[in-house]
């Protein structure tokens, strides 16, 4: 039966709810925090930290931290491209696009180790992950590079990896390692598929490198869900060969090339309520604009394809139309106007979600018609009786997150 494991993706420590969220999952029996490096740029391993203050240093001790690295993004980007003589070798950097790079150098690695070592309060890791090195095969795809070309040179970039991460394990920093990837999930014949038959060789050829007289390789990250099954394939061969399977995106799954949120949600009571006292509000030619978004939003609630869409439109659409009709206002009008909208648009997400779980529901029927409880415990559940998935990675940004999921696995 698997275990659950907190998963920090969209955690910061500017938020109390997150950090709230963290320490009920302690209290509450759960001893496996993942996070990375690049989670809400360095913010989610600094929640961490906050939310372990709590605790003993005996209830710390058996909490096992893992993290990841690779990614330069947000500050780090920044800080790169204001100071290039700081960066990793030109060699060592993929760059993915203008606000992604990605390094797995063993010397970006160990830099990378120490400021996630500061931001946790650690001294040590249980476990250390090299986060999606596959960006190096999308840009070698990109950019024309043959199968067996791109592949030798991803070899023999994880080759120099493990070894400074057999560095470290010789110096007390991390106690094991691994990679955690989206690529592990994909059929072999897909073009970006990362083969792993081959990582315990080279993770034994490079702690003989370190000096080491075994490799510490024992843990591997996949996206697995009951839509996306092509990992199984991989966790049922890390398990034969010893190792740790960690399944992530248990909740947004993707199938034919479309986001799905597997969660039902209920029909907001409050939605009318505000949507109408804003649009009262806003009933006047000077918040015309504003008026008139409301009403297309409202027509538009059905048109979102998953809640992840919505998100994004959030903030690069409503977000943006809103600031310029508030621009003008005075600070108290604004900040009026702002708890207006704050309240409509917790409601109105809460439609959206609404909107998509129906659709959800319609589908992918086959794949839940014989589920007669909520689409989330169905999938979960799913994994929980995966033979081969060792740890469930749940994002469980609000305290009544981690009961509800907790919950199903008693």
């Amino acid at each position: 039966m698997s275990t659950f494991a907190f998963g920090t993706y969209r955690i910061s420590d500017s938020n109390l709810q997150h950090i709230e969220a963290l320490k009920e999952a302690i209290r509450s029996g759960v001893k496996i925090i993942d996070t990375s490096s690049n989670y809400m740029d360095g913010g989610a391993e600094r929640a961490i930290a906050i939310a372990l203050h709590e605790f003993d240093e005996d209830v710390q001790e058996e909490i096992e931290v893992i993290s990841k690295y690779g990614y330069i993004q947000g500050t780090l980007l920044q800080e790169y491209l204001q100071n290039p003589s700081t960066m990793p070798n030109s060699h060592e950097i993929v760059k993915y696009s203008q606000e992604c790079y990605h390094s797995i150098s063993s010397s970006f690695m160990h830099e990378q180790l120490t400021l996630s070592l500061k931001r946790l309060e650690r001294d040590k890791l249980e476990c250390y992950l090299i986060h999606n090195p596959e960006y190096y095969l999308l840009n070698a795809i990109n950019r024309g590079v043959s199968k067996d070309e791109r592949l030798d040179g991803m070899y023999a970039r994880l080759q120099e990896a493990f070894v400074g991460l057999e560095e470290e394990i010789k110096a007390g920093r991390i106690n094991s390692y691994g990679i955690s990837s989206n690529s592990f999930a994909l059929r072999e014949t897909d073009e970006e598929f990362l083969p792993y038959e081959d990582l315990l060789t080279l993770a034994q050829n490079a702690a003989i490198i370190a000096g080491n007289s075994k490799h510490s390789f024992t843990t591997i990250e996949l996206p697995i869900n009951i839509l996306e099954r092509d990992g199984l394939k991989c966790a049922a061969w890390a398990k034969n060969n010893g190792l740790r399977v960690l399944a992530n995106r248990p909740l947004n799954a993707k199938y034919n090339n479309k986001m799905y949120r597997l969660a039902d949600y209920e029909e907001s009571r409050e939605y009318y309520h505000h949507f109408n006292e804003l649009l009262e509000y806003c009933d006047n030619e000077k918040l015309r604009a504003l008026y008139n978004l409301i009403e297309q939003l409202d027509t538009s609630m059905h048109k979102f394809d998953w809640i992840g869409s919505y998100d994004i439109f959030l903030y690069t659409q409503i977000v943006p139309h809103i600031r310029k009709v508030l621009e003008p206002m005075d600070m108290q009008e604004s900040q009026e106007m702002v708890n207006f909208l704050d309240m409509y648009l917790l409601e109105y997400k809460k439609m959206v979600a609404y909107e998509c779980s129906k659709k959800t529901r319609a589908e992918l029927q086959d794949f839940f018609k014989e589920c007669f409880v909520t689409i989330q415990e169905c999938a979960i559940r799913f994994l929980m009786q995966a033979q081969n998935v060792d740890v469930i990675l749940v994002g469980m940004r609000k305290p009544s997150y981690v009961h509800q999921i907790l919950s199903l696995g008693e």
